[in-house]
């Protein structure tokens, strides 16, 4: 049975969305945290203040993901690349700027009502941003992930275009097992290169 790679965006799709968002600071900050670092959905929304800044408002170069947030309850650290951090910055100050709870254990990103905002409506706006962008197709929030993943990995993943359908060759071959060695999870071992 062939194997189904996962579905990721273009780097021109990847541009597009930033420059489609780039007028509304809550959802670009969202977007760009699933493309910089791979963090799922749940993890995203499940993000405390405290969790990305330090009580002054200076974002955190390393992020712990929590277990209560974290797939399988596994907590994790998260590496924030620069153009990330210039980007929390600025949410800060969007978030100060309209009064918005910044406590550490306020929710990073919250709704109109000042509550954690829900999966449910980043995926809505998620759907609405691509149409905005002009995408032929619309994405689910995972294949944020998957970009993120090719991009954080080129060294231990190569994608190789078919046709119609994109595949996954690991380093270690066709029998590895991706999902259980995710570069999120196990960042410096990636970077040792071990």
């Amino acid at each position: 049975m062939p194997h189904l790679s996962p579905t990721t965006l273009t780097t021109d799709e990847q541009r597009l969305i930033l420059r489609a968002t780039a007028g509304n600071v809550r959802d670009h900050t969202i977007i760009s945290l699933a493309l910089g670092t791979g963090l799922r959905l749940a993890e995203i929304v499940g993000l405390d203040v405290g969790d990305v800044f330090a009580p002054d408002g200076t974002p955190r170069v390393r992020v712990r993901v929590r277990a209560a947030i974290a797939k399988g309850s596994r907590a994790a650290d998260v590496f924030l690349p620069d153009r990330l951090v210039a980007k929390l910055k600025r949410f800060w100050r969007w978030k100060r700027e309209r009064g918005e709870d910044l406590t550490p254990d306020a929710p990073l990103f919250a709704n109109q009502s000042g509550r954690r905002i829900s999966k449910r409506r980043v995926q809505f706006a998620w759907a609405a941003w691509q149409r905005r962008a002009g995408f032929d197709r619309v994405y689910g929030f995972h294949a944020l992930r998957h970009y993120a993943e090719f991009r954080i990995m080129p060294s231990a993943c190569r994608l190789l275009k078919d046709s119609a359908s994109f595949r996954w060759i690991s380093r270690a071959g066709a029998g590895s097992d991706r999902h259980n060695q995710s570069p999120f999870r196990k960042a410096s071992t990636w970077s040792s290169g071990r």
